[in-house]
């Protein structure tokens, strides 16, 4: 049976990886010669290929171990982004006001972490369900929550607040937090070529975004 494992795919491959957002648009050229254009996926999906991360004869080992212990593209696990893996722009440092999550009503307790990316003309709200462990700060209406506080579920990126920390009605709810991106093996079959390898060709490792 097919599930995710909570293991991330090793960092020093990741951050060589290519790749990023991908979208879905339907574009229909009218005799007048103008568009119309139709948004099939509400969320992007992302997609990369980690295969450019790899250096040395010790990296193939490592993915040839990591993909045959998910059995393929049978179970999902985490992967960081390499450009995208921070509730704050790169280079910033995580706080508890980066992204507002939600609004207080005295009764709520859980709220889902998400990511804001917005500008004068639109904006997209992304569902962070991997938030890695031990990163989450919370503040409500501008006032950081103190560990013991709430939890952060790193599985689901769920944010709770135990009794007598429920935000009150109107209270805003910001987080901050690192995440990764839940992600399968976009492949069966990992092509592995020592001869290719050391004359410079770097095998493909496709990763695609999958709702965890």
């Amino acid at each position: 049976m097919s599930g995710f494992h909570e293991v991330r795919f090793p960092l020093r491959l990741a951050l060589g990886a290519t790749g990023g957002p991908v979208r879905r648009t339907d574009i229909v050229n009218l005799s007048n010669g103008r568009e119309s254009r139709n948004q099939r996926w509400r969320d992007s999906r992302r997609s990369y290929d980690a295969g450019s991360g790899v250096k040395s004869l010790a990296d193939l080992y490592a993915v040839l171990e990591f993909f045959e212990a998910r059995g393929g593209q049978l179970h999902g696990f985490r992967f960081r982004d390499p450009v995208d893996w921070t509730s704050c722009g790169p280079g910033g440092a995580v706080s508890a006001s980066d992204q507002a999550i939600g609004m207080g009503d005295g009764m709520n307790a859980a709220f889902q972490l998400v990511k804001t990316y917005s500008d004068s003309a639109g904006s997209w709200v992304r569902r962070i369900a991997k938030p890695v462990a031990g990163t989450v700060a919370v503040s409500v209406d501008g006032v950081a929550k103190p560990a013991g506080s709430f939890v952060a579920d790193a599985a689901t990126g769920i944010v709770t607040f135990l009794a007598g920390h429920v935000p009150a009605a109107g209270a805003v709810v910001h987080a901050g937090f690192e995440f990764d991106v839940p992600v399968r093996f976009d492949t069966d079959r990992i092509e592995l070529n020592l001869a290719h390898f050391d004359a410079g060709r770097i095998p493909a490792i496709p990763l695609t975004e999958v709702l965890a």
